[in-house]
């Protein structure tokens, strides 16, 4: 019966009084009967509502639905009674007062209270939960607004990807020449003329060749949309680094890169537009088109554009002759000529000498065979044919680079890597115009000198034994700014490919003890009776005229609290002076003056190898170019700097104590616009005090009449430099400055074949018909030679800083040598431990000196009678300094200092003056 047409008999007053009314209240009508109270003692909760108030007419039942949301309203009851607004609960009365009732913050259904609050469309913080349950977002909420996210970003992208049209093919898929200017504004060179690229069309292109590209690149090139999400994010985690985006992107993305894009920045912004600009190309352009468009676009190395060039430059075949051999290795030079041409770059890296780039070409080439054979491309038996790796052309140099240009070029091109953001696949594809610090006038001068010494003294013909892979190297610095004017890198960088101006692995020798008195005037030594570790508190500054060291030869060296210094073996360590000469106590001066070695080993001891290691790096030499350990001869210069560096280092004392980084390139612009800048960033390693008497010790070695390096002086200018010669005589060197220029020569005999393994520096006895070939000789006639001219070309004449007492700076005695006790009363009393001075000395410290001690040699070589300009005197006794001595009687072993080694067939070391010279004998 439908609930219209059904009638309720009427209602019935309540009789019996006000307990028959109660209980006739009490009674369930049309809805779900209110939890029972205890009758008589509590009245009804106020959540209830006012239906439940004495004397209400009561509703008629109203059927199956009625009683529905009747018992919905029972139910909301039941939570209210145990609410906050129940009775005896807080806002809840006896007769159903106003407050706060039910659950939550929601108002009660009592008198007083307020309805319950509507949900929101974004439900949080959420409706009807509690504590952090109400901050936990639904997994609704989450779905919802990650799908929002995607459909806003998709609908950007397709906003994006509509406003891009294909670009034309770009300028940039011709490669340009970069162009390189002398300081003075003036073009040096031209590179890449007559760049090698040639257009092949698709159908000229090898099956092989294709193929290898796509096992190797993209395996999916055929079917794929023209990008690859997995390896955008490789390349979004690269540029994270920030290193160079390689082997992420599809082929199709390259062929973007290389054909349609003049921006070859490795920025998010140029990837993006990448990205969208390779799917529409993706879609409109054949895959042949694509294909052929990056195998003509793309670098193999060698200064070959595009599979025809290179199939000449490494193979001299045209491209359609490829083999799969042949197409494997070019696919493989693909990922980087620099480090995959088995030629090798070591001019541009250090670590791609021939050697490591023909390992890991070959494994590449293997992989790329093996991946055509996987890929269907390439039958097993035919694999099998392709055991050996395949015969390379050797790289034909562009004669441009000949003579000394190639080796300012690769300087130069090293310093734009490092010190501006230019990747070499960016200076390969050209547009530069790069003007560089180097003196045109410097450069021939220092080519001139040191031709000359080549021409009249070193006969490789007629004394091949002695005169044969005789080499030089040069650099020379601006001693106010770091600029590189000049370099010497060999004699032709077509022939001689490796730079010996900023590479050599030679030992430096004793060109390295300016770093030690540096640190001895700057950090003090340490105090015997402390830690080794000490602040500056605990060290005495050493004052270079009053200190004095024993320059015994075969000196027993001690640490620097006394304790003897011990070898690997166990073996006391004992330093020898070179030709056994032996010394009696002299000032550090005159130690630097005869180039005595013991006095300084045992100085850089009390030091410390670690504040000797920090001079010579704060001074500006590289951390990679010195030896590891803390052995005694690394203060004798075991290491091995470029002669770029050492230039540069010595600068930085000619510099009042003020460093600059060495730079060869001042300007870069492209398109005429400037692009990068040098900026000098000047740092203060050492006070002018301390440099300026550095500057003022050196001075002495040049100046002095018994000086190893007397015959570096020149004419009217103030000249301030150190010889160096090393065990075995294998290399010299002279390291010295002027006011404004700051030069270091250097000489060795290295063999240049790669072909041959186990290569080390070879011995100078004889070379040059000369005895022995110390700095003092072929080096300082050279930096002599050029300086004269060099200083020339400054109008100026400038003097060096007067230097000032240094600070704190007292007389040091080390090495054993005597101090004199002082003199408690007016007449003084001699005792056992007091030793005369050579000269008269005062009642505490003894006076400066500049006299040369008595010395006795072992053999004795007899008085010179040579004069200083004696440039074919056989009598000069050479340099004494700079290296470790080698006895008549066999020293103590002291093993092979961690850090150091031996030539091998990778070259007389690494980049930038990496270690790897001869012997190292203490």
């Amino acid at each position: 019966m439908s609930e219209h047409r059904r009638k309720m008999p009427p209602q019935q007053p309540p009789t019996g009084g006000r307990a028959a009314a109660r209980r006739a209240a009490q009674q369930p009508v049309g809805r779900r009967s209110a939890p029972a109270h205890d009758v008589g003692t509590e009245a009804p909760s106020a959540s209830y509502g006012p239906g439940s108030s004495p004397g209400e007419e009561q509703r008629p039942y109203g059927g199956r639905a009625e009683a529905r949301r009747a018992a919905q309203r029972g139910s909301r009851r039941k939570g209210a009674e145990s609410g906050p607004g129940g009775p005896g609960g807080p806002g809840g009365g006896r007769r159903g007062g106003g407050g706060g009732g039910g659950r939550g913050s929601g108002p009660g259904r009592g008198a007083g209270g307020r309805p319950p609050g509507k949900k929101r469309i974004i439900d949080y913080p959420r409706y009807g939960k509690y504590g952090w349950r109400r901050w936990m977002p639904s997994w609704k909420l989450v779905t919802g607004t990650f799908l929002f996210f995607m459909a806003s970003l998709m609908g950007a992208a397709a906003i994006a990807y509509s406003q891009v049209d294909i670009p034309d093919e770009a300028l940039t898929a011709k490669s340009q020449n970069n162009i390189y200017y002398w300081g003075d504004g003036s073009r040096m060179v031209a590179t890449g003329d007559g760049t090698n690229r040639q257009i092949v069309q698709f159908d000229k292109i090898p099956k092989s060749m294709q193929n290898a590209v796509i096992s190797a690149e993209n395996k999916t090139f055929w079917d794929d949309s023209g990008i690859d999400p997995m390896g955008i994010g490789r390349a979004v985690w690269n540029m994270a680094k920030g290193g160079e985006t390689q082997g992420g992107s599809t082929i199709t993305q390259q062929y973007v890169k290389n054909n349609r894009l003049d921006d070859q920045s490795q920025t998010l912004s140029r990837k993006v537009k990448e990205l969208f600009i390779s799917m529409k190309v993706g879609g409109e352009v054949d895959k042949p088109e694509i294909l052929a468009g990056y195998l003509n676009t793309a670098y193999y190395g060698r200064g070959a554009y595009g599979v025809q060039a290179a199939a000449r430059a490494y193979f001299n075949v045209d491209a359609e002759k490829l083999n799969p051999s042949q197409s494997a290795l070019l696919a493989a030079v693909l990922k980087g000529a620099t480090y995959y041409d088995p030629a090798g770059y070591p001019e541009v890296d250090s670590e791609a000498t021939p050697e490591k780039n023909l390992v890991r070409a070959t494994a590449r080439w293997s992989w790329i065979l093996d991946e055509m054979e996987k890929d269907g491309h390439l039958p097993a038996a035919e694999r099998a044919k392709y055991t050996t790796f395949p015969k390379v052309e050797k790289p034909k140099k562009n004669a441009n680079l000949s003579g000394q240009i190639g080796y300012l070029v690769n300087t130069a091109k090293a310093n734009i890597k490092a010190q501006f953001d230019i990747t070499e696949q960016d200076l390969e594809r050209g547009g530069y115009e790069i003007y560089t610090t180097f003196d045109k006038t410097k450069v021939k001068n220092m080519e001139d000198s040191v031709s000359k010494i080549l021409k009249e003294y070193i006969d490789p013909k007629k004394r091949p034994d002695t005169d044969t892979n005789v080499q030089f190297g040069g650099a020379s610095v601006d001693t106010e700014t770091g600029k590189i004017v000049a370099l010497y890198g060999g004699t032709d960088a077509t022939k001689h490919f490796r730079s010996n101006a900023d590479s050599t692995g030679a030992q430096v020798g004793s060109t390295f003890k300016p770093f030690v008195l540096a640190a001895a005037m700057r950090d003090g030594v340490r105090d015997k009776t402390l830690g080794p570790v000490q602040d500056a508190s605990s060290r005495t500054i050493v004052d270079p005229d009053k200190s004095r060291y024993s320059g015994k030869n075969k000196l027993t060296i001690r640490k620097y609290n006394g304790e003897i210094w011990h070898n690997e073996k166990g073996e006391e360590w004992r330093q020898t002076n070179d030709d056994d000469a032996t010394y009696k106590d002299m000032t550090l001066r005159r130690a630097m003056v005869k180039s005595a070695n013991s006095p300084y080993v045992q100085l850089g001891m009390d030091v410390g190898i670690d504040q000797v290691r920090k001079a010579a790096i704060d001074a500006g030499l590289r951390t990679e170019s010195l030896v590891g350990g803390e052995v005694p001869s690394f203060s004798l210069g075991i290491s091995s700097p470029s002669a770029i560096r050492m230039a540069g280092a010595y600068a930085t004392f000619a510099n009042e104590g003020k460093q600059n980084e060495p730079y060869s390139v001042e300007t870069v612009k492209k398109n005429d616009v400037v692009i990068k800048q040098h900026e000098t960033e000047t740092k203060n390693p050492f006070s002018p005090a301390v440099a300026n008497n550095v500057t003022d010790v050196l001075r002495s070695v040049v100046e002095d009449e018994e000086g190893t390096g007397r015959k570096a002086r020149i004419p009217g200018r103030q000249v301030a430099g150190k010889t160096g010669t090393t065990d075995g005589n294998k290399s010299a060197w002279f390291v010295g400055y002027t006011p404004q220029l700051s030069t270091a020569i250097d000489m060795f005999r290295f063999d240049d074949d790669d072909t041959k393994k186990n290569r080390q520096f070879q011995e100078m006895f004889g070379t040059g018909d000369q005895p022995k070939i110390h700095g003092s000789s072929f080096p300082s006639r050279i930096w002599q030679d050029y300086m004269t001219e060099a200083a020339a070309s400054y109008r100026e004449v400038k003097t060096f800083p007067k230097p000032e007492k240094l600070e704190g700076a007292e007389a040091v005695f080390g090495g054993g040598a005597a101090s004199p006790t002082p003199t408690p009363t007016a007449t003084p009393t001699p005792t056992e431990s007091s030793a005369t001075p050579t000269t008269s000395a005062p009642t505490t410290t003894p006076p400066p000196t500049t006299t040369a001690p008595t010395t006795t040699r072992t053999p004795k070589p007899g008085k010179t009678t040579c004069g200083v300009w004696g440039w074919g005197c056989t009598e000069d006794p050479g340099d004494p300094g700079g290296n470790t001595g080698e006895p008549t009687t066999s020293p103590p072993t002291t093993g092979t200092p961690t850090g150091t080694g031996t030539p091998t067939d990778n070259g007389p070391g690494g980049g930038n003056g990496r270690p790897g010279s001869g012997s190292l004998v203490p």
